[in-house]
């Protein structure tokens, strides 16, 4: 298989095998108008197998989407087919309109109009609850 390198874009490195579609539906990516190429079950020496993000062109992405699904992945952004920037990605302390409470009396499922606001509470159990009645997400 050959994906060619990319020369303005970034690069979602280190994902957990199996994740990479979660998050480019997450992200949107299927909107863009560039290139987007999802590589998955790629051989890894540091996690045997993982998935990769290629997005040839610039966009926005959301940090805290990729942190949400996957702490440890890594964001390569590249320019004029150079790396000028590696981040490692962290699960985010507040997630804002990204999961929705299942609690059917909570204002927030009530209130249509209401943000949907998850606060981390368990970092190494990965636990999000809900700002206004704390039920995990």
């Amino acid at each position: 298989m050959n994906i060619d390198s990319i020369t303005n874009g970034i690069v979602i490195d280190h994902i957990t095998a199996g994740s990479g579609m979660v998050l480019y539906e997450l992200l949107g990516l299927a909107t863009l108008e560039c290139p987007v190429a999802i590589i998955k079950n790629v051989g890894s020496k540091k996690l045997g197998k993982k998935d990769i993000i290629k997005i040839d062109g610039e966009t926005e992405i959301d940090f805290d989407l990729i942190g949400y699904v996957d702490p440890k992945a890594t964001v390569n952004v590249i320019k004029n087919g150079e790396l000028v920037s590696k981040r490692s990605i962290d699960m985010p302390e507040k997630l804002v309109n990204v999961i929705k409470c299942k609690n059917p009396r909570c204002i927030s499922s009530t209130e249509q109009e209401l943000t949907q606001v998850f606060k981390l509470t368990d970092k190494e159990n990965k636990v999000y609850r809900c700002l206004y009645c704390e039920s995990k997400a």
